[in-house]
Formats: structure tokens, C-alpha cells, sequence
């Protein structure tokens, strides 16, 4: 929850917005069934949301490549990332190649297994809270890592705020 405060009070920040609630206290999920919880920013006010989660299966990515595509704020805003997800074809998911390096995936962060050690791209297009997280403890180390490299991995994972750090049994990539 630490690293979703510090989040939700930096996007406050760059809007100018001085009242910051305490999101342990302040966010209301319902009590039974897995929610995703949604912030809001608009006019001065935070809106919040819950939408009922359900974990998608991913087994193959498909590789699109773009280098223009920006998305270092969460944002309701998804139309560049939609316009490429579009592209995935019989993929489950994107993988997102900007400028030759891995970034993320449409809903997610990424880490790669070599060596006994996770590893996360540098430049992800969004530095997700688990990703964070699993930094500061040490769990993945952060690398640029090219295209043509993936292949070279045993292992991938999945992480983000919902399905923390998933490990894929089983998956491909698709050109």
C-alpha cells in the first residue's frame, strides 16, 4: 500500500492538489470478491472505482514494435496501448518493443529469468507499484534488455498490483 500512497501523492502533486487522504483509510473496497480499485483525478477531486477482477491467461505475446508510444503516468487514457493490444492477432497480450529494448507488456510489467536472477527492463513504459516494490527488496535488478535477447531466458514473469509477481508456466512469442 506504501508504494500505491506514494503514487497517488505524487499524480496529486503534479496537479497541484495539497489534500492528500491516507488511501488505508480512505478506500473502501467491497468485502468479498477480487476488485480492482481505480483513482480518478479530475478538478481538484479524486473519484474512486471498483471493478470486479478477473485474471486473464496469458500464454503467448506478440511482439509490436513502436517507438513513439509514452505512457510513464497511469492514466485512463489507454489509446495508444489500445491501438497496439489491437495488433496482437492470436497473441493473449503484447509485448511492447520500444527502440529495440523490451518495455511492458498492455497491462502489465515484465521481468526475465537468467542466472539465478529476475531481471526488469530499465525503461519500462510504466513503473508499476509491485515492480517498485520488488526493487527496493531486491527480488529484480534492472537492465536494458534487446529484442533479440529474450529468447536467451528460461523463465518470464508477470507484475503488477493485481496479480503480484506471476510466473508464467508456459508461453511463446509471436513475431
Amino acid at each position: 500500500m506504501s508504494y500505491h500512497q506514494k503514487r497517488y501523492e505524487s499524480v496529486l502533486n503534479s496537479l497541484g492538489i495539497e489534500k492528500k487522504e491516507d488511501l488505508k483509510e480512505y478506500l473502501n473496497p467491497p468485502q468479498f470478491g477480487i476488485y480492482r480499485c481505480r483513482l480518478i483525478y479530475t478538478d481538484n477531486t479524486v473519484v474512486v472505482t471498483y471493478h470486479a477482477y478477473k485474471k486473464r491467461e496469458i500464454c503467448s505475446l506478440k511482439l509490436i514494435f513502436n517507438n513513439e508510444i509514452e505512457y510513464s503516468n497511469k492514466s485512463t487514457c489507454r489509446d495508444e496501448i489500445d491501438a497496439l493490444y489491437e495488433q496482437k492477432g492470436e497473441g493473449d497480450d503484447i509485448l511492447i518493443i520500444k527502440n529495440l529494448l523490451v518495455s511492458d507488456t498492455s497491462i502489465a510489467n515484465i521481468a526475465f529469468y537468467r542466472d539465478g536472477e529476475w531481471i526488469t527492463p530499465k525503461n519500462p513504459l510504466l513503473k508499476g507499484t509491485t515492480r517498485a516494490r520488488l526493487i527496493d527488496e531486491g527480488k529484480l535488478t534492472e537492465e536494458d534488455i534487446k529484442v533479440q535477447d529474450i529468447r536467451s531466458f528460461s523463465k518470464i514473469a508477470l507484475l503488477n498490483a493485481m496479480i503480484d509477481f506471476d510466473i508464467l508456466d508456459r508461453y511463446e512469442f509471436l513475431i
